[in-house]
């Protein structure tokens, strides 16, 4: 029972964050400092974790340039987006504050992070009113410039065989891809894409009647077009990405009872996504309607959030709901893609 309501006070001093409105977006430009030298480094956006309460919550920082070539940097995690002020990374060491409103609509709470960026490792102390608290990350993993979806047709002695070609990235980054036909899946290896091309090999079988192929095609926008090759035979393939019209970052705005909140939703290529810093393994899209799920732990409990909407003209309308209750949101997408490609 105690660990139930120490729980159920951490969700409530949650929610009660959730609802605040976070510092403006001219404090992620005013004070930024940096060269662009400096910003090369660590433009883009890293997995953060910081104890909270005794257990570990996610985070983003997500840094970019302004027009100004000034440095800007976000904090992203589920309880919202925070714009960071006095950006600062000059020969590995990165400086910023960040501004909250208080619990329970109190006075502003700041906190300042000093640490540093070695080895593509990200380690520092978050200081502020409540004491010191450990930061450590690393860069997110980037997917691959073919990843996606792909619905294909593949042309075999005059007939078409319909192909899914799925393409994403491991947890480090690494190219992972999947073959699926009417004759099951096929193991896939040796993946290369660079620029517009993509190129892999293709198994299928095992053993003394293991075939092998290999694929060179293009990508031109979201059609894929390409040739399959084994031993004399050539086939064709034609194909294009799922979900073109929900891929890429949104920005949100997240309606409550409890006011109004900016959040970041941005979905891969293969239809992964992350809402906040909450990994979405799968978002289910088809004519404009939009569906997936999520959890949130802590310790050993778990809570769900379920998403319901539809996407028109690159807009996003829908309904967030979890145990609390429902929220509204609306969103627009300010990004094609999600993290560019390798």
């Amino acid at each position: 029972m105690k660990k139930a309501i120490s729980i159920i006070a951490v969700l409530v001093c949650l929610a009660t964050i959730v609802s605040a409105q976070p510092g403006g977006a001219g404090g992620a430009r005013g004070g930024a400092r940096g060269g662009a030298g400096g910003a090369r480094g660590i433009n883009g956006d890293w997995l953060v974790s910081q104890e909270f309460n005794g257990m570990q919550m996610q985070s983003i920082l997500s840094f970019s340039r302004d027009q100004d070539g000034g440095m800007t940097g976000q904090w992203i995690s589920f309880m919202g987006l925070n714009d960071l002020e006095d950006v600062s990374y000059q020969d590995g060491q990165l400086t910023f504050k960040r501004t909250m409103q208080g619990f329970g609509g109190g006075e502003p709470m700041t906190q300042t992070f000093k640490g540093a960026i070695t080895d593509g490792k990200l380690t520092g102390t978050i200081s502020g009113d409540q004491g010191d608290s450990p930061l450590e990350g690393q860069r997110a993993p980037r997917m691959p410039r073919g990843a996606g979806i792909w619905q294909a047709k593949l042309k075999v002695e005059g007939r078409e065989v319909p192909i899914t070609l799925t393409i994403g990235a491991n947890e480090q980054g690494e190219p992972t891809a999947k073959w699926t036909s009417e004759q099951g899946e096929s193991v896939i290896s040796d993946i290369q894409s660079s620029r517009n091309e993509l190129s892999f090999k293709l198994t299928r079988g095992s053993g003394d009647s293991a075939r092998e192929a290999s694929f060179t095609g293009a990508i031109q926008g979201d059609t894929l077009s390409g040739a399959l090759r084994a031993g004399t035979e050539e086939m064709t393939l034609e194909g294009t990405r799922m979900g073109a019209d929900l891929i890429g970052t949104w920005n949100l705005q997240v309606v409550s009872e409890r006011g109004t909140r900016p959040q970041r939703l941005v979905v891969n290529p293969d239809l992964s996504a992350l809402y906040g810093a909450m990994a979405v393994k799968k978002v289910d899209f088809k004519d404009g309607q939009v569906s997936f799920k999520m959890a949130m732990e802590f310790g050993d409990r778990s809570f769900e959030m379920d998403f319901k909407g539809k996407v028109t003209d690159s807009k996003l309308e829908g309904e967030l709901t979890t145990q609390m209750g429902s929220q509204k949101v609306t969103g627009t997408r300010v990004a094609r893609r999600g993290r560019r490609g390798m």
